[in-house]
């Protein structure tokens, strides 16, 4: 099932003998567009704590109540490791995270990722690294990982000028990857919202947080419609991915 990320956020997780606070962010991986962790505040069970919880362990969202189930039990959330949000979330710290759950990077549907391609490097990018507070949202850390609340707002440019820019991200609650972007084309294209894939995203510049695609302004204009409210089904779906030549999902 797909659904909205910023509906998510907000959610009570309830661990297998109770509640443990609600989800407050979501890592993903900037090269799959898979999240790796789901940012959860603890702060009514554990004073002024937050945790990681790697999507593996997470059920199926219930969207009538807000409820976002996870398989662990509180005590095992209790004993994982604390990070501190102040400082990166560095690799060697998901390594540590990794091993106490027993979870790995290389999870999900069929044991791989969505297929999405990298978004390219560029020189802006690796000179961003160094003490950069847009690479996760917490500071200097893992390259790769990032937050959808840092990531929210980038400008979106299409090979012949800009589009709007990023309001919201579409999940995929199985596999835990981010489907689709939610662009709000904002003056070019005023009232009007599209959805593109990962697929077209060319490059990410950390440095001016702005997304290139590799499509044309009259193309992304001539997309099939869609607006907030409307269903994303698998037939819209395939007429999407069928007028890009984006792949799809094993229809």
């Amino acid at each position: 099932m797909l659904v909205v990320e910023s509906a998510l956020k907000g959610y009570d997780v309830e661990a297998s003998d109770g509640s443990i606070g609600t989800v407050h962010d979501c890592l993903f991986d900037a090269r799959t567009w898979k999240l790796r962790w789901l940012v959860i505040d603890t702060r009514r069970w554990l004073t002024g704590r937050k945790v990681l919880i790697h999507p593996s362990a997470a059920g199926q969202p219930d969207i009538d109540h807000r409820r976002l189930p996870v398989h662990l039990t509180k005590a095992q959330i209790k004993a994982s490791p604390e990070i501190s949000f102040d400082l990166p979330v560095s690799a060697q710290t998901e390594k540590g995270i990794y091993g106490y759950y027993g979870c790995v990077p290389e999870w999900g549907a069929g044991g791989c990722y969505a297929g999405y391609p990298a978004p390219a490097h560029n020189e802006a990018e690796v000179l961003d690294r160094p003490g950069s507070e847009n690479r996760t949202g917490l500071g200097e850390g893992d390259p790769d990982l990032r937050s959808t609340a840092a990531v929210n707002g980038y400008h979106v440019e299409a090979t012949d000028g800009a589009i709007g820019h990023i309001e919201n991200f579409i999940l995929d609650d199985v596999g835990w990857d981010i489907r689709y972007l939610i662009v709000d084309t904002g003056n070019w294209w005023s009232g009007q919202h599209v959805l593109i894939s990962p697929f077209a995203v060319r490059n990410i510049n950390w440095l001016k947080e702005n997304v290139v695609l590799d499509v044309s302004c009259d193309r992304v204009r001539n997309s099939p419609p869609w607006k907030p409210l409307d269903l994303i089904d698998k037939s819209y779906q395939q007429r999407l991915h069928g007028y890009y030549e984006w792949p799809g999902y094993g229809w």
